[in-house]
């Protein structure tokens, strides 16, 4: 009986990585690469025509970041299955993909065996998470909300960041000076620990604090 393989797209800007990955991957009968991006645009795009297994995603990419991508994708596929696979370690980059619904989370300087066994485990429905990462992530977890720490001004700033408005509209919806909207934007990304205004609203909408607009 031929085994079923498991459809891998990846999305990464480093061709090198791409080729190194997808080389690796296919050694494997169980494995097959069957598309490829090198920014979050198209890797949105080709997801969505595609709808490989598991998407190996990068996280600072061209276009759009993985976070992004990732939101984006889930948005329109919801059983979509992705695993991060990047060179960062921090906090500020970890909790946006697990907010976003990313269902793995891998270094890239995890063993190639690693990252094969993350793509099979979430084939399979489960989350795999990198070994350094797992304990920041129980951290997260067990940690209080981070957005009880903000205060109403900044809660009200938070849902106008939702909204898409600059730093200049938020000025004149909420009638103060455009110096103290950039030092309650900076207050939010510090306490929600994330570091652009796009991890934010991620949060705001995985937490439940700004409503979804109907389309």
């Amino acid at each position: 009986m031929t085994k079923v393989k498991v459809k891998v797209m990846l999305v990464d800007d480093h061709e090198m990585v791409r080729l190194g990955l997808k080389s690796f991957l296919n050694l494997h009968e169980d494995i097959e690469v069957i598309a490829e991006a090198d920014d979050g645009q198209e890797g949105l795009e080709k997801a969505l025509a595609i709808k490989p297994d598991v998407i190996v995603m990068d996280l600072v990419m061209p276009k759009m970041t993985g976070v992004e991508a990732t939101l984006a994708i889930l948005k329109e596929w919801k059983e979509a299955k992705i695993v991060i696979l990047t060179s960062y370690l921090d906090n500020e980059k970890i909790y946006p993909v697990l907010e976003a619904g990313a269902k793995g989370y891998m270094l890239k300087t995890s063993s190639a065996e690693e990252i094969l066994a993350a793509i099979r485990k979430v084939a399979k429905g489960y989350l795999a998470i990198e070994t350094e990462v797992e304990k920041k992530v129980e951290d997260y977890r067990n940690n209080p909300a981070l957005h009880e720490d903000l205060t109403a001004r900044e809660r009200d700033i938070l849902a106008l960041l939702a909204k898409g408005y600059d730093n200049q509209r938020i000025a004149d919806e909420s009638f103060i000076s455009l110096k103290t909207v950039k030092t309650h934007v900076s207050n939010i990304l510090s306490k929600l620990q994330v570091s652009d205004r796009t991890q934010a609203v991620v949060y705001a909408f995985q937490h439940g604090l700004v409503a979804q607009e109907e389309e």
